[in-house]
């Protein structure tokens, strides 16, 4: 039996663990030879794969970032993208292929097992908004970063009675900053889910700076002001239509120093969120993924997704969160706004 492996999208802690668990589960108890695909779907387009053995993922487990690189490409937007993946299937003998992507890459793995390639998929992405799963790979890293980064900022802010804007990712879906936010002790958090009012926000901090000499606000790159609000920041987008990222950080940075007269500084995370080592818990989910995966392709159950569901992993079908989004709750925006 011949399983196909891949990353795709952008990188995030936790996607080595999954490679690791795949192949060693598949190798060891189901004897199964796994082909690596370099560079996401540009790899599987291009017939760029190598075999992947039990020596070729010793000591990956703690190591961020992917072994086998990846790419934001999806192969039914490639003239001749699925024509070609279909080639490199049955070049490859592949029985099934593993996908280890965000939304985007997991849509384009629905596609591709509609054109008639077996697919599982593995999600991930520091944005946690794939729908159907509890979690995804690569988030808890990202808040751990982001709670860490918040930590230090209370000193200095604290220090030079500052307010302190940290600016995290999070383009429509709000996760890293309500979570961080709650956890890091910041006094204001913003997510695209619930636009805000700049004139709120100058107010509670002027209302804090009568009893503490500084705050610390959360944003997301994503966060839009409420229709009606009497301030709105310059929007420049990039070559996808995405918000930039440190460009709402900087704006309102300098619209709370005007409106309040503190002295007001602003930190961008940006990529530091998605490297270096994945924490316990992105490890082990990982490796559960991976497993999951490599087993429901040996049983022949393709067609779907890993999905943590409470205390377990279940295995959805790709309609379950194609063309979704898994927005942060109000229960848990309603908790980042009460503290």
């Amino acid at each position: 039996m011949h399983i196909g492996l891949l990353t795709g999208g952008g990188d995030c802690p936790g996607l080595n663990a999954a490679i690791r668990a795949v192949v060693k589960r598949g190798t060891a108890d189901h004897g199964v030879n796994i082909v690596g695909f370099n560079n996401g779907w540009e790899g599987v387009i291009n017939g760029d794969a190598r075999p992947l053995t039990r020596e070729d993922v010793s000591g990956i487990l703690t190591q961020g970032g992917t072994m086998l690189g990846t790419a934001r490409c999806h192969p039914h937007k490639v003239e001749g993208g699925m024509e070609a993946v279909l080639e490199t299937a049955q070049n490859e003998h592949l029985d099934a292929l593993i996908c280890i992507g965000g939304d985007g890459t997991l849509r384009a793995a629905s596609k591709v097992h509609d054109a008639g390639v077996p697919v599982i998929g593995i999600p991930k992405t520091i944005d946690n908004d794939v729908v159907g799963t509890d979690v995804s790979i690569g988030f808890d890293t990202a808040v751990s970063i982001a709670t860490e980064a918040i930590d230090r900022l209370h000193s200095t802010a604290e220090s030079h009675n500052r307010v302190m804007v940290v600016e995290l990712m999070g383009r429509h879906c709000g996760w890293i900053a309500v979570t961080a936010g709650i956890a890091g002790g910041a006094d204001i958090v913003l997510a695209p889910e619930e636009p805000f009012d700049i004139d709120v926000i100058v107010k509670r901090i002027k209302h804090r700076h009568r009893h503490r000499n500084f705050s610390i606000v959360a944003v997301a790159e994503g966060a839009i002001p409420a229709e009606g609000s009497s301030w709105k920041p310059t929007e420049t987008l990039d070559a996808r239509g995405n918000p930039i990222a440190g460009q709402i950080g900087a704006q309102l940075t300098q619209a709370i120093e005007q409106a309040t007269g503190f002295p007001t500084r602003l930190t961008v995370l940006g990529y530091t969120q998605r490297g270096g080592v994945p924490t316990a818990a992105d490890r082990l989910l990982a490796t559960r993924f991976g497993v999951a995966a490599i087993d429901a392709a040996v049983a022949g159950n393709t067609g779907v997704f890993t999905a943590m569901r409470g205390e377990h992993v279940s295995m959805l079908p790709f309609k379950a969160m194609a063309g979704k989004t898994k927005y942060v709750s109000d229960e848990l925006l309603q908790t980042a706004a009460g503290l």
